[in-house]
């Protein structure tokens, strides 16, 4: 009977696991930080940026992401004076914009990273390349034509033309160059742009042979549950970027943003990381700054980001200046580094994701009960040897906030002011939170480093 029960409990635990074996284990509570090179610097390039790199490991960056690296398409750019094309018009799928280095500069700086305990995936764009794509003379077939045999661009973005996925040989031919891009640098993965209109087929195809080179983690531009099932590890969660901008606009109270965020956690497999975010390149440079779109919330939802349940945090390079413009797309606009105000926010988040285990992706979720539930939005997160608990306060409002659980029980350390507190069970425990304002004790860990 007793090994009846083993083998049932040894079961249960083994499937549990499985749920996460694809994912890299490095990646089960990891973090992002976007490199945009051409803005990072004033120079521009791979060198340049590696001089960050003991700041951001200080930091507790832990993956590197660094938008398009290759060369990028003259022609049909709109050719302004000063414009440097698009990262994602793509001229040559094996090669380095010269605009960044070389691909030795890039190798070198993939290989400090590695040393410093980094990892380094890069943007990929298997959607569509350039107009002057060598493969657009030697393999015209690859690419979609309208009626009159005219190649064709996808949306209004004219400086591309769209791949065609029914071809077998530019499917072979995109695999081949992801491969080489593994091989030859070592890199850990790639951010996959636009990657819905791509066929879930071709995507297990891919992810299946690059994974027998090394276990690699794939984040996908996208945000419906199908990407996952074809195999990759992270989707944008841009639902919950929406639901954040319309909860400080006002559009939704604070109950149906929390309803919103139950809903869509429903549609995706339990063990699905999300990449949550307040900004990106595309939300910086077209949608405005967080600052633009969350005002004095931006921290709030920073803090919401980096601690809700499955959440891949995402850091924008400048976010920890914190950078308020709008940086350009198609144009050289350096990102301007006066001072490092934020920096500490996000060193006691990363510090509290890397060293507590309940950050973890496989780790329990739990909403917590307050007495103000339609204002503010709590929840414990708990492992073996974690527990975090987070109160986000979803209003212009102060909030007074009493919780009677037994989950706040422990010693626990106030992650923003350093204060230890000692919290018992069964008795009611009173927080104030300030207009917009959030507490996250974080339990077991010290933080005299701060």
């Amino acid at each position: 009977m007793f090994s009846k029960k083993f083998s049932f409990f040894a079961f249960i635990i083994l499937l549990s696991n499985f749920a996460f074996a694809q994912h890299p284990e490095w990646s089960l509570r990891t973090n992002i930080y976007e490199v945009n090179v051409r803005q990072f610097s004033q120079e521009g390039t791979f060198a340049a940026f590696q001089q960050a790199l003991p700041r951001l490991k200080d930091m507790g960056v832990e993956i590197l992401w660094f938008m398009p690296i290759t060369p990028i398409g003259i022609k049909e750019r709109k050719m302004s004076p000063d414009d440097l094309g698009s990262y994602y018009a793509v001229k040559d799928y094996k090669d380095v914009n010269p605009e960044f280095g070389t691909l030795n500069d890039f190798k070198k700086l993939v290989d400090r990273a590695h040393a410093m305990g980094f990892k380094v995936i890069t943007d990929w764009v298997a959607n569509h390349s350039a107009p002057d794509n060598h493969w657009v003379d030697a393999h015209p077939a690859f690419y979609t034509k309208d009626n009159n045999g005219k190649f064709v661009s996808p949306y209004d973005w004219t400086d591309v033309y769209q791949l065609d996925y029914n071809n077998m040989e530019l499917r072979d031919s995109m695999i081949d160059a992801m491969q080489f891009w593994i091989r030859e640098t070592n890199i850990d993965g790639f951010r996959c742009d636009v990657a819905e209109p791509v066929p879930a087929s071709f995507w297990k195809d891919c992810i299946t042979k690059l994974r027998k080179m090394k276990s690699i983690f794939m984040l996908a531009e996208g945000n419906t549950a199908w990407l996952h099932e074809a195999g990759f590890d992270a989707t944008y969660n841009w639902n919950a970027m929406n639901y954040t901008k319309d909860l400080y606009t006002g559009k939704i109270n604070a109950t149906a943003f929390m309803d919103s965020l139950n809903n869509n956690a429903k549609q995706y497999p339990t063990d699905a990381m999300r990449l949550n975010f307040t900004t990106n390149h595309d939300e910086n440079s077209w949608n405005g700054t967080e600052f633009e779109k969350y005002g004095d919330a931006y921290k709030m939802f920073a803090v919401f980001t980096m601690t809700y349940h499955q959440s891949i945090p995402l850091i924008y390079n400048g976010q920890e200046i914190p950078n308020k413009k709008r940086l350009k797309f198609f144009v050289k606009d350096p990102i301007e580094w006066t001072g490092l105000e934020m920096e500490d926010f996000y060193k006691r988040l990363l510090f509290m994701r890397n060293n507590n285990a309940a950050m973890g992706l496989e780790a329990n979720f739990k909403k917590l009960h307050t007495n103000v539930d339609g204002s503010v939005l709590s929840y414990v997160r708990t492992a073996q040897k974690g527990k975090v608990v987070v109160m986000l306060n979803l209003t212009a409002s102060p909030q007074t906030v009493t919780i009677q659980d037994d989950a706040l029980n422990g010693r626990a350390v106030d992650l923003f002011s350093g204060n230890s507190l000692i919290l018992k069970s069964g008795q009611k425990q009173q927080f104030d939170l300030a207009p917009w304002g959030f507490t996250v004790l974080d339990y077991g860990q010290q933080h005299g480093n701060f």
